[in-house]
């Protein structure tokens, strides 16, 4: 299995175009909106999440380059990790590829119909077949084994007077490549290091993690003041450091699995982690973290 970090920042990228805060002005190498492209036998590709970067991310990454034919590429499918803009934009720009297959979790199927109807947008170009991915069942994707686990209920704000929409609204993805043994799991958004995480997890070679956010004390004030639980519920992530933070988790779990690799994707732009010559950089690198940057190609 291989994969391909297309982008590793939060929505807007960095720098946000509209942002003068410390990370965006600090010279700091830019980062695209989060996605991932991964694939069983280097000839069809599936994306996980489709952003407003999309068409940059593919034209800059030589394994998702169009042909042999006029008209064909190596994008077989995408599958969504939740409902956000930064998640699902980028499926109007893939509006060309006929027969492009789309899953996702039904919350999200629901709300891209009626919120941000992009299902009847994308049907007028006769592109697409659109699935449900239902947590906790594996299914066979590109020769890959693939499961989704639930991890929020976090609506984008387009979906929140949706009526009688039940969730998960969020999952994580865990790639199995039954040929090599390998294991991938992405998780872009956590709201929180859910029960059952650690085992879906094991057995990872690699696990790509939500790095929104350095601290609870990061994004603005009501974030500052009410610590990682107000993080937490207003913006549905995890953050790295502090008390019950992921990076606590990644220590515990490196200390039983030596050899499982552990991320972190989804920077946000005011995250100083952004930066690699930051003291936040280097604290999470020593604690045995990685922060890839976008482009960043993984092989299991």
């Amino acid at each position: 299995m291989r994969a391909v970090l297309l982008g590793t920042a939060a929505g807007g990228g960095c720098p946000q175009w509209n942002c003068a805060c410390p990370v965006c002005t600090s010279g700091a190498p830019a980062r695209c909106q989060d996605g991932l492209a991964v694939g069983a036998d280097g000839v069809g590709w599936y994306l996980v999440n489709a952003s407003p970067d999309i068409r940059a991310q593919i034209l800059a990454t030589p394994e998702l380059a169009a042909g042999p034919g006029p008209r064909e590429t190596p994008v077989r499918g995408v599958l969504l990790t939740d409902a956000e803009l930064d998640h699902t934009l980028g499926l109007m720009m893939l509006r060309e590829g006929a027969g492009l297959r789309v899953w996702a979790p039904k919350a999200v199927l629901e709300a891209l119909d009626t919120g941000f109807p992009v299902r009847g947008i994308l049907g007028g170009y006769g592109a697409g077949e659109w699935s449900e991915f239902v947590a906790g069942k594996e299914q066979e994707v590109g020769g890959l084994r693939v499961t989704a686990f639930a991890v929020g209920d976090k609506r984008p704000k387009y979906a929140r007077s949706l009526p009688g929409v039940a969730g998960p609204w969020v999952v994580a993805y865990r790639f199995e490549d039954p040929a090599t043994g390998g294991v991938l799991v992405y998780a872009p958004c956590l709201a929180s290091w859910p029960s059952g995480f650690d085992e879906f997890t094991a057995g990872a070679g690699y696990v790509l993690l939500d790095g929104t956010f350095h601290s609870a004390r990061e994004f603005g004030g009501a974030t500052r003041a009410a610590g990682a639980s107000g993080a937490q519920a207003a913006m549905g992530h995890l953050p790295v450091t502090g008390e019950g933070g992921s990076l606590a988790h990644i220590g515990r779990l490196r200390a039983e699995r030596p050899g499982t690799r552990f991320a972190y994707t989804h920077l946000n732009n005011t995250n100083p982690m952004a930066d690699p010559r930051s003291a936040a950089h280097r604290e999470v690198c020593a604690a045995g973290a990685e922060i890839p940057a976008d482009g960043t190609r993984v092989e299991l």
